[in-house]
């Protein structure tokens, strides 16, 4: 196994402080927003192997060395499933503003939508492409301190009472559809009127929407902080179809295709398939490509469903969820506790989040990770917490 060393991405949306505490480092007064782990070429994890007959060693990008023998880091079982490469990628993420309100294709259409644009010659850098590759990205997060977010659509019957009591004259059109159509009409055609509504007015509406919002207080309260983020932005108003969802340390939520999602802060363990694809739905400054959002938003009022890990005879609590890219768990290490085998057939993770356990021969602190490629031997003792990232195949 190899103690990984990982890029933190300083996004304006981060907190200042929660990841350097986390690792017991000073902060730097920037933004540090994701620290990934993994083989994303955007920024994969590197690590130090011995090489050659000198042994020397050096450090290599995790994605080289999964590409010079991809069988024997991945597995055969992983490659034949999903290819020569690591289908997940294991952040920290730490919130400090709201991230962009989001929505992610299913894995048919982010291939029909990739092949599209390639074959339209749209630029894989330009600002208005929308598919950067062919595949799916459904999410896990974990909160590991308090967390809120926005997850899937509440009942028009909730939105409409929740803008009504904000005595904002421009809202009663979308408090009157809300509650004039079913279910998915209903909240297909307030999405739509939110987002081509013309912006100055928009402007104005979410501004006095705000003003409420903060006067009102309680349920409304998180409404007038994204206001405050976002000014004049309609993902304001647009957040206020969604449920508004609060983690406490331990739990987690599972984003699936077309569920219109948003984190508004706190730190976490997010787990993902390996993919950039991503339509906004609003709070960002980037393109919003209308017509195509509205093609992979599912309209259907959901319960955001709070996950709570399943705990196994071994002490692994597991995180279910319906995908096979990621599988992610948890392990809390007591003092005095027998070793546990981690050997998998499958590419591992291992990530420390308390304490300081032991993986094999490494003491690992807060932050700190390993690769396990697919087979090798190894076992984790000690105190402390650890989330292990690996693929069902």
């Amino acid at each position: 196994m190899d103690r990984l060393s990982n890029t933190v991405r300083p996004y304006a949306w981060g907190s200042t402080t929660a990841i350097p505490e986390l690792l017991g480092i000073a902060p730097t007064g920037e933004p540090q927003a994701e620290m990934w782990m993994g083989a994303h070429p955007g920024a994969p994890s590197r690590l130090t192997r011995i090489s050659g007959a000198s042994e020397a060693t050096t450090e290599q990008p995790l994605t080289d060395i999964i590409a010079a023998d991809p069988e024997r880091e991945l597995g055969p079982a992983a490659v034949e499933k999903f290819g020569p490469r690591l289908p997940f990628l294991l952040k920290l993420l730490a919130a400090g503003a709201p991230l962009s309100l989001q929505v992610h294709p299913d894995l048919d259409q982010a291939r029909k939508g990739y092949e599209d644009e390639e074959r339209r010659s749209v630029p894989i850098d330009a600002p208005h492409r929308t598919y950067k590759d062919a595949n799916h990205k459904p999410e896990l997060i974990c909160a590991l301190t308090p967390f809120e977010g926005l997850c899937g659509f509440r009942r028009p019957t909730e939105a409409a009472q929740a803008m009504a009591a904000l005595g904002v004259d421009s809202l009663k059109p979308y408090v009157d559809l809300l509650g004039a159509h079913p279910e998915e009409a209903a909240l297909r055609e307030v999405l739509t009127a939110i987002l081509t509504a013309d912006p100055v007015e928009m402007a104005e509406t979410v501004t006095a929407a705000a003003a409420a919002a903060e006067r009102l207080g309680g349920a409304h309260a998180p409404y007038a902080r994204i206001a405050h983020h976002f000014p004049g932005d309609p993902g304001v108003i647009a957040a206020m179809l969604l449920n508004y969802v609060q983690l406490q340390p331990g739990e987690a939520l599972f984003l699936g295709a077309g569920v219109p999602h948003a984190y508004l802060g706190g730190l976490g363990v997010e787990i993902m398939a390996n993919s950039d694809n991503v339509l906004r739905c609003g709070l960002t400054p980037k393109h919003i490509d209308v017509p195509e959002l509205l093609r992979i938003v599912r309209f259907e009022a959901t319960d955001p469903g709070i996950l709570r890990p399943e705990a196994s005879p071994s002490g692994e609590e597991l995180y279910e969820t319906p995908v096979d890219e990621f599988r992610l768990s948890r392990f809390d290490l007591s003092p005095g506790a027998a070793a546990v085998d981690l050997t998998r057939p499958t590419p591992q993770i291992l990530l420390c989040t308390a304490g300081a356990p032991r993986v094999g021969t490494l003491d690992l602190t807060p932050g700190a990770s390993v690769f396990v490629p697919s087979g090798e031997t190894v076992e984790v003792s000690g105190t402390g917490t650890l989330f292990r990232a690996t693929v069902v195949a």
